[in-house]
């Protein structure tokens, strides 16, 4: 297999986390490891994995190499470990290779002491906030249940005192669905220009949540309490890109429509959600494990460990070009015929739990929201795309 672009999230701290939210998927990943007591990176995992990843950068023509430390929480490990992080860059890293570091955090724990250090190591820092108090406390809890927006808000004000880069991961479910308007006005009001909202549907079974969709589905999964009705997801959309295209096309960021005006405009999808194909974007556990993704961080998606294979060996494996052609492979009829596929490609295959409209399993769960958002963004995506393709300058205002 020819060496392609990658990306891996990395979790130095696995699944441990200093607040218990209710809607994460994440958390119970600690099952994978019983006998664990500590939840840390070894210095030899992490200068091997660091090492390797630097050579597969190369190998496979990137320009630059990403690291992207998330959790569970990373800045729980302290700052300490991360300067061990840049000081193994630094021993590995060839000239003329560029690095970027992106740390996703709650923000909790965020003090000077983190502020410096990012800002000095350009650290892109992603912010976990879900919108004002009473939405981002509904779900966002310590493990004692205690509301954590007042921390987290602390920890905006040390990234932005010490202009850090940054940008907001707002999770899209039951009780902010409906606040598409008042969540993107607050988010800006924060001094956000970049955004990523990120739709949360988890399906649950009498044993907890339930796995991948290949993985077979019992009887009882139902959709969990939380997760954001479909309808709700693509009425959030399409009322936040109200706002955006009005005043905010060019000033603010927002993940979905960047990536998506990138498609009307005929070019491949930034992220891997719209892709044709998948299995560029994997995730590594603490142990030195590889998954074939952050979302399928499942004993059959194990693909091995760096003291087991090397790097490059897993990323462009037979197994994981395999996981990533089957997401166009296993495409619905109701999707193959769509006039939206362009854009949507199927989604996420996480979320191929449902049903198309003809009984076909394997339909994405959120195919109503993204085809009311076509249906409702189209016109416009379009037109911005012939004005930014022959140089006009997209519309102002306020929004």
């Amino acid at each position: 297999m020819q060496p392609l672009p990658f990306s891996i999230m990395t979790k130095p701290i696995g699944p441990r986390c200093n607040i218990d939210c209710t809607y994460c998927y994440y958390l119970e990943k600690e099952k994978l490891y019983p006998d664990e007591k500590k939840f840390r990176m070894s210095e030899a995992v992490l200068e091997r994995y660091i090492s390797q990843t630097i050579a597969a950068a190369l190998e496979s023509g990137m320009g630059e190499v990403h690291f992207a430390w998330q959790g569970g929480e990373p800045t729980m490990l302290g700052v300490a470990y991360f300067r061990k992080i840049v000081a193994l860059q630094k021993k590995h890293l060839p000239a003329g290779l560029a690095l970027v570091n992106a740390l996703q955090t709650n923000g909790i724990l965020l003090d000077d002491a983190w502020g410096g250090f990012l800002a000095e190591n350009g650290f892109l820092v992603g912010l976990s906030l879900d919108g004002p108090k009473a939405v981002h406390d509904r779900y966002r809890v310590d493990r004692a249940g205690r509301p954590t927006f007042d921390a987290v808000m602390r920890g905006l004000e040390v990234l932005q005192r010490f202009d850090v880069a940054h940008n907001a991961l707002t999770t899209v479910h039951r009780a902010n669905g409906g606040k598409g308007r008042e969540i993107y006005r607050f988010l800006k009001a924060c001094g956000f220009d970049h955004i990523q909202f990120i739709p949360i549907v988890e399906r649950s079974t009498g044993a907890g949540l339930a796995g991948a969709p290949q993985q077979g589905t019992p009887p009882d999964t139902r959709v969990t309490e939380w997760s954001v009705a479909a309808r709700a997801y693509g009425k959030f959309l399409c009322d936040v890109f109200d706002l955006w295209v009005k005043a905010d096309v060019g000033r603010v960021s927002v993940q979905f429509f960047d990536v998506q005006l990138g498609l009307w405009m005929g070019r491949p999808s930034g992220l891997c959600v719209f892709a044709k194909t998948c299995g560029k974007s994997l995730a590594l556990e603490h142990d030195g494990s590889l998954y074939a993704c952050d979302h399928y961080v499942y004993p059959d998606y194990r693909l091995g460990a760096l003291d087991e294979t090397p790097l490059r060996e897993m990323l462009w494996s037979e197994r994981q070009v395999a996981f990533g052609q089957d997401k166009e492979a296993s495409l619905t009829a109701q999707c193959r015929a769509c006039a939206f596929r362009f854009a949507c490609n199927g989604g996420c295959p996480k979320h191929r739990f449902a049903r198309s409209k003809t009984g076909e399993a394997g339909h994405n769960y959120f195919c109503e929201s993204y085809t009311a958002f076509f249906k409702h963004a189209g016109p416009r995506l379009e037109k911005l795309a012939w004005q930014l393709a022959n140089g006009i300058p997209a519309p102002g205002g306020k929004a």
